[in-house]
Formats: structure tokens, C-alpha cells, sequence
């Protein structure tokens, strides 16, 4: 990565506080006391306006650790008896893929404003649905897919579409991690959802979504395991003009996890990982190249949920910066791959 840099970093001065409220205070339940839970949770709780109130597992017992272990006061052994509790606005999901459509559909039959982990849904029906329940009940809905809201990647979206690179021709981004197999694992757990693509597949999509929107054409490959997982997938999309993305996943190798988006005048690129970059390569064709560097607001989960709140307090049903379509859609490009590639999931037998 050095040997890309030829003129010093410069700090790229940053939107207002994702701290500071926006707006009256929101009652907030978590979902799940997983690994990525554990990682999010400070983030929402340094918003000025977010108060975590409550945490639900299917143990009881769990759910009590990690309420004392993060300073929240209720725990729940039960999902729905959280969802059942008035005082709270809205509900975190970080279980795992296979398990989002009931839960989230659950919360939103409830009453609660919902923000989902990614992938959304394990399939587009599945998306279509909590759609349409959060739209007849006027409430949130957004998929978590933070990489959108980070300062890094709406800065490239602003090189972009400024044109000092001309115009973007080609996309390559890759994502994974060698991850040593274990059934029990959700990675390798059908139910779960598990494989490369639900997993890891919507961070380099993110990067061919904000250069050239969504693709016209999809083709993939991949290597399945013994147990009809996906353990590497490589993506190709095509685009009207000359316009391509390339991307790959993978729980077999341990790639450079970076994105570059090649224009007509020049390449922009990022650093590792690319689903939450701290730094931007830029090279112009007829100038010098220069590097843009972003300070990372604690896990940098901070700034979805500064969307998500300020989407709440002003009564929207969802995200401009994540938008409804953008998941369906999303969800229906994978349903593509799945389906070129034989790759089927339980939730997939079941009609929404």
C-alpha cells in the first residue's frame, strides 16, 4: 500500500458529529450477544440521543452477562417478551442471516423501528416482505450495512461523481479471511445462512453499487463444500458502456480486502479492509496523487446509527443513504448467484 502513495496523507476534514443528538432521545433493544453485537454496542451507546435499554437472547442467562458486562438494564430470555416492552423505539439485530426475516418481522409486527444486520434476508422475498409490513405500519426499516455511512466511502462517492477522475470504467474489490471449518459454525451452517457470499458479498457489491448503480448483467463461480456452502465466490457484473466490476469472497484465502475503481483519468482506491476503510488513494492521470485519511469514530458503527436515529426522530420509514430498493435489489442479485451457482437455503422452501 505505501508504494502507492506519492505525495504526504492528508486529513480529510469530517461531516458534523455522529455524536451530538439530533433529536429526542430513542429507547433502544439489542438482539443477539454475538461477536458482532459485543464489537457494535458501544458505538450506538455513545450517541448523545440513544439510550440501550435492553438485551434479549435465548438465554436468559446470556442475555444477563452481556446487559451487566455493557451497563444495560433489562434482560431478556426471550425475543418477543422484549419486543412486547412498550418503552422501547426501536431494536438491533445481529443474529445470523437465517434467523433475520422472523425476528425482524416480529419486531415490526410489535411496533418497534428495526435496524437489521446485513444481509438483510437470506432472499429478496424474504426482504419484500419486512418491506412491505414496515411500510403499512409506518415504521423504520434499514439493513446495517455501515460501510455506506462511513466517511470514507460518501468522500469516494464525491471524488466520483465530481469527475476529476473521469469517468469510472472498471471495478475490482475483494473480501475474506481464512476460516477453518467448524458445521457448528454459522459461516458453514446452511440454516444460518452461512457462506462466503450472504457473508462477506454486499462490501465489494457496496463499492460496484457506488460507482456505476446496479448491474444489468451477473455471472459467478464458485467452490461449495460438502455441505452446499459457498467457501469462495467470484462475482463478475456488467453494466451498459464499458463498464465492468469484478469482485471476489472468500473463507479459503486471505486476500488484500481493498477496493479500486479505475476511471477514464485516473484510479481511486482504499485501503484495508475495504467495508471500512481509514484511508483513499487518489491518482489523476494529469496531476500528482495524494492520500485522503478518515479518523474512525470508535468501530466507525457510529455513523449508521446516527442514519438510523435521525431517520426515527424525523419520521422517515427509511434511509436515503440506505434505501428499501437497494436491499431488495441487493437481495436479488445474490438470489441470481444462488441460483447459477445451486447454492439453496431451508429459508428458500419456505413461501412469504
Amino acid at each position: 500500500m505505501v508504494s502507492y502513495i506519492q505525495a504526504p496523507p492528508t486529513a480529510h476534514p469530517g461531516a458534523p458529529s455522529p455524536i451530538k443528538a439530533t433529536g429526542r432521545t430513542l429507547n433502544w433493544g439489542v438482539v443477539s450477544t454475538g461477536r458482532i453485537v459485543g464489537r457494535v454496542i458501544a458505538d450506538l451507546q455513545s450517541l448523545e440521543d440513544a439510550n440501550v435499554m435492553a438485551v434479549s437472547s435465548r438465554s436468559e442467562k446470556r442475555a444477563r452477562a452481556f446487559a451487566d458486562e455493557h451497563d444495560i438494564e433489562w434482560a431478556y430470555g426471550s425475543h418477543d417478551a422484549m419486543f412486547a416492552e412498550p418503552e422501547i423505539d426501536a431494536m438491533y439485530i445481529g443474529t445470523p442471516h437465517g434467523q433475520h426475516f422472523e425476528i425482524a418481522m416480529s419486531a415490526l409486527k410489535s411496533g418497534k423501528h428495526v435496524v437489521c444486520e446485513k444481509s438483510l434476508t437470506v432472499n429478496a422475498d424474504e426482504a419484500r416482505a419486512l418491506v412491505a409490513e414496515a411500510h403499512e405500519r409506518d415504521l423504520f426499516l434499514m439493513e446495517a450495512v455501515w460501510s455506506r455511512f462511513t466517511p470514507a466511502f460518501g468522500r469516494a462517492l464525491d471524488i466520483l461523481e465530481s469527475g476529476e477522475l473521469g469517468e469510472p470504467s472498471w471495478v475490482q474489490a475483494d473480501l475474506g479471511f481464512l476460516a477453518p471449518y467448524d458445521p457448528t459454525w454459522r459461516l458453514y451452517d446452511p440454516a444460518a445462512g452461512g457462506g462466503a457470499l450472504l457473508d462477506m458479498g454486499v462490501y465489494p457489491l457496496t463499492w460496484a453499487i457506488g460507482a456505476f448503480g446496479f448491474p444489468t448483467s451477473v455471472q459467478a463461480s464458485c467452490d461449495l463444500n460438502e455441505d452446499g456452502v459457498d467457501i469462495q465466490t467470484a462475482i463478475t457484473l456488467g453494466y451498459s458502456g464499458v463498464r465492468h466490476a469484478q469482485l471476489m469472497v472468500s473463507l479459503t484465502s486471505s486476500p488484500t480486502k481493498e477496493a479500486r475503481i479505475a476511471c477514464t483519468n485516473g484510479w481511486l482506491g482504499t485501503n484495508a479492509p475495504l467495508h471500512n476503510p481509514t484511508k483513499l488513494f487518489i491518482h489523476p492521470a494529469d496531476g500528482p496523487a495524494r492520500t485522503e485519511v478518515f479518523e474512525p469514530v470508535g468501530e466507525n458503527f457510529t455513523f449508521e446509527f446516527r442514519e438510523a436515529t435521525r431517520c426515527i426522530q424525523q419520521g422517515l420509514n427509511e434511509s436515503p443513504t440506505m434505501p428499501w430498493e437497494h436491499s431488495i435489489n441487493t437481495m436479488a442479485i445474490f438470489d441470481g448467484i444462488r441460483h447459477q451457482l445451486g447454492i439453496r437455503y431451508p429459508n428458500d422452501l419456505v413461501a412469504r
